[in-house]
């Protein structure tokens, strides 16, 4: 298998609103620079006026990342179930019911994660940029290792990827183009996220604009539309149609709520919802085998709609009176839970499964890991995160007897 997390005004916010993330694609490509300087240089495209919107905390991604990774949650533990003394359908029958659709909670992570980046990334050099993605990322993502590591050593059962050499390779962040297993099945965003990093750093690097970050929209999805058509595996590795669009209306919906809407990014939503439905149809007959249902594709479509629309309501600020300190904890918590749910919580189900009343074990579990989560936040993310960032923006200045 392979899954999920900007910045803000504030301390908490620079470190809590990032990718995912969680919550993790493609950029413009070198070839196709002549296209995006076509797009850059017409006159008869003006840059739309900004409307006023700084990059500052938009508390409502905070909370729709937060029951995005919920639903991942409720889907491991109810849908795919592994750990339970029987049939999760039969054990959670009416929670089931909807539990088997949560892991469309990545589709709405892929999102955010688009949109959020290309917010982050305004003004900003690439240097700042590869400092604030490692500085989000790997603190949190080392301790879900080194955590999940622990438990499975103690409790052996089901991370069967704990070997010292592959932990070792896990802490790259690369372990599946370096040949190992992850530790965790859903650190497989994370690389999805790294490659979106990387090409949307193309347009970081030329300098983010309206335009450039349009003509990145316009070329990544005609890459993923016709990448396919060429069964190139390095290229659909690198342009991930499958992920793509996602990542491409999360940028598009920044920009109209930066600049507001207009019939462009409207069209570039259209385009990347109707080649998500498309796309997502292999993930639902994957997914019907995994949660061992048949999934109703027209929920599946409802479910996609929705959190397109999501998005698209913060994108108008139909949703900026959602504020409040609990938002902020809620995105805080988010992508370390992520990390640390799966297997951990597969591993607490096993043993505790014959002790406790279902329902009780189900609750507790979720609190418990929310709570963890809280602390890996508090006591790695907050405290490392900004060295990490400091220590990378210092090391990236060309000293001033070099200059």
């Amino acid at each position: 298998m392979s899954l999920r997390q900007g910045e803000s005004t504030n301390a908490v916010a620079a470190e809590v609103q990032g990718a995912e993330a969680s919550g993790l694609v493609p950029g413009a490509r070198s070839a196709s620079e002549p296209a995006a300087a076509l797009v850059a240089a017409a006159p008869a495209d003006p840059v739309p006026p900004v409307r006023g919107k700084k990059a500052g905390r938009l508390q409502a991604l905070d909370l729709l990342r937060f029951v995005a990774a919920l639903s991942v949650v409720v889907y491991h533990y109810t849908a795919r179930g592994r750990g339970w003394h029987g049939p999760v359908r039969e054990l959670f029958p009416r929670l089931h019911v909807v539990s088997q659709y949560g892991w469309m909670g990545v589709e709405l992570f892929f999102l955010i994660s688009g949109f959020v980046i290309c917010m982050s990334s305004w003004d900003r050099g690439v240097g700042a940029y590869f400092a604030s993605r490692v500085a989000r990322l790997f603190p949190a993502y080392l301790a879900a290792v080194v955590l999940t590591a622990s438990v499975v050593a103690i409790w052996p059962g089901f991370s069967l990827n704990t070997n010292k050499d592959n932990i070792l390779i896990n802490f790259t962040m690369l372990e599946v183009p370096l040949h190992g297993r992850p530790v965790d099945s859903v650190y497989w965003t994370l690389l999805t996220e790294l490659l979106f990093y990387l090409l949307f750093a193309v347009v970081v690097w030329r300098g983010l604009t309206y335009q450039r970050a349009v003509a990145f929209c316009v070329l990544w999805t005609t890459a993923s539309i016709f990448v396919p058509l060429f069964a190139n595996r390095f290229a659909g590795v690198v342009f991930q149609p499958e992920y793509s669009p996602y990542f491409i209306a999360g940028i598009a919906f920044y920009l109209m709520y930066r600049f507001g809407p207009n019939l462009l990014l409207a069209g570039i939503v259209v385009v990347s919802f109707i080649l998500a439905t498309h796309q997502i149809q292999a993930d639902v007959q994957g997914q019907a085998t995994v949660a061992g249902d048949q999934l109703n594709l027209s929920v599946v479509y409802a479910v996609l709609a929705a959190c397109f629309a999501l998005i698209a309501l913060v994108a108008l600020g139909r949703l900026s009176w959602i504020r409040g300190k609990w938002t902020i904890v809620l995105g805080a918590v988010t992508y370390p839970l992520y990390l640390i749910h799966q297997t951990i919580g597969f591993t607490v189900i096993s043993r505790l499964d014959r002790h406790l009343n279902r329902y009780v074990l189900l609750t507790g579990l979720i609190l418990v890991m929310i709570a963890v989560a809280w602390l890996i936040y508090r006591i790695v993310e907050k405290t490392l995160g900004p060295k990490v960032r400091r220590a990378l923006t210092e090391s990236l200045r060309v000293p001033a007897d070099l200059r």
